[in-house]
């Protein structure tokens, strides 16, 4: 039995991935899960997206190799973005990969496999609408939280982003089959279910004419065992009245929304190929907040997109002060190649990108701390994830925090608790991003 270790990078999309090729793998009969010493081959399923992703990438990768020689790797296989973006040009540019997979060669990822460790090594780019959208799968995190990737590509075509590029043209799932997989999800102890696609409010356009987020919500709100949902990158022009009814009305739904916004400046979102301005979109941010008056918002911005003025910057900042958001993140643009906006006129000096990015960070700072500490005093949900050892304490997230980008809740308990319960926790105070508490009889 031939043994695999994989690394997974980049977002809950390409983890989504990962994990169907892990059961893909495990069904063929090889051993995953094994330390990358003892591995026969060793997979990287990497992020293609932004430069700093692709350095990761290869920092993997370079890291991984060294078990070639001080390990028992027979077989460096490279997967994901990074490998459909770059394809042949991956195993040139680095000798050290053996295989590079395309995602439209996923499906075959245990033949592929099987065939490097013996010494057969050949690259594999399927067609992208082949890749698998949804499959039996092996979950990489916490067993009571898993992502439901309900399409895949993306339609929107950003100027900034290669996505569309990487991963082609929307796809969605029936709705049937999401509720299937969800359903098998439940049955296998999964209790948080987040839904995410590159752009879960074009959720259905392909397939049904129109956007379906809202009734695949209220189906998925129907399954026994499933006790929070969560919608992450929500697009702002396609969150209708009847998507944030739901959300308001049905109790599974978390009242969170993830609305990447990149910018309210007019001509730079024209120029970003989105539409909208400030007023629209604060109106946008007033009626949601109205009808969900206890909702979460979280979005992120980019600073230093080709053109950007001091006065657009400005506007922007004033923007994040006046708005508010419960959770922000701020990113530097990145000039990536093949797409529109690399090749625009008067790109930003990398200086004032940052500084520009860590202006509004140090901003959203202050916002986060002060949000936190009206909660002192409340009690809120809490999803018990782990037991921290060196200060002694449980802790999990809230309803306002999704995994790994939001902040979590430590909190003290006088009895016993269980990994993957749901409990209610008063708070008592609050570090920078995350709050202490204590679990409320």
């Amino acid at each position: 039995m031939y043994k695999v270790s994989m690394v997974s990078l980049g977002c809950p999309k390409n983890q989504v991935d990962a994990e169907m090729m892990l059961s893909s793998l495990k069904t063929a009969g090889f051993e995953i899960g094994t330390e990358e010493a003892a591995a026969d081959a060793i997979i990287i399923n990497t992020c293609g997206f932004i430069e700093a992703a692709k350095a990761e990438a290869i920092e993997n990768i370079l890291e991984a190799a060294q078990y070639k020689t001080d390990g028992n790797c027979k077989a460096l296989i490279v997967t994901g973005c990074l490998a459909e973006r770059y394809r042949d040009d991956v195993t040139e540019e680095i000798p050290e990969v053996d295989v590079c997979v395309g995602i439209g060669s996923n499906k075959n990822i245990a033949e592929i496999v099987k065939n490097a460790i013996e010494g057969n090594c050949k690259n594999s780019y399927g067609e992208k609408d082949e890749l698998p959208l949804g499959g039996d799968r092996i979950l990489g995190g916490y067993p009571f939280t898993a992502y439901l990737k309900i399409a895949d590509g993306c339609n929107n075509c950003c100027t900034y982003c290669a996505i569309p590029k990487i991963r082609g043209k929307m796809r969605s799932r029936t709705i049937e089959d999401c509720v299937a997989e969800a359903k098998k999800l439940a049955c296998q102890g999964v209790k948080e279910l987040i839904v995410v696609a590159q752009d879960t409010t074009a959720y259905g356009e392909d397939i049904y004419g129109e956007s379906k987020l809202a009734e695949l919500l209220c189906e998925l709100c129907k399954i026994d065992g499933i006790h929070w949902i969560r919608t992450l990158y929500t697009y702002p022009d396609r969150i209708t009245d009847k998507l944030l009814d739901t959300i308001a009305r049905e109790e599974k739904l978390v009242k969170y929304l993830d609305i990447p916004l990149q910018h309210i400046d007019a001509e730079i979102l024209n120029r970003m190929n989105r539409k909208g301005d400030r007023e629209s979109i604060g109106a946008l941010i007033d009626k949601i907040r109205a009808k969900i008056p206890e909702i979460t918002l979280r979005t992120t911005f980019i600073t230093g997109f080709p053109g950007e003025t001091e006065e657009q910057f400005t506007s922007l900042a004033e923007f994040v002060k006046e708005k508010r958001f419960d959770r922000l993140g701020c990113f530097t643009y990145s000039a990536e190649e093949d797409t529109v906006a690399a090749g625009f006129e008067n790109q930003v000096a990398e200086q004032i990108k940052t500084d520009r990015m860590e202006n509004i960070m140090e901003m959203q700072m202050t916002i986060a701390a002060e949000k936190n500490e009206e909660k002192i005093g409340s009690v809120t949900e809490v999803l018990i994830e782990g037991w921290d050892d060196y200060i002694k304490c449980y802790f999990g997230r809230t309803l306002s925090d999704a995994p790994e980008i939001d902040g979590k809740i430590f909190f003290m308990s006088t009895r016993p608790l269980k990994i993957g319960e749901f409990v209610k926790v008063r708070v008592n105070d609050c570090v920078e991003y995350d709050l202490l508490g204590e679990l409320e009889e």
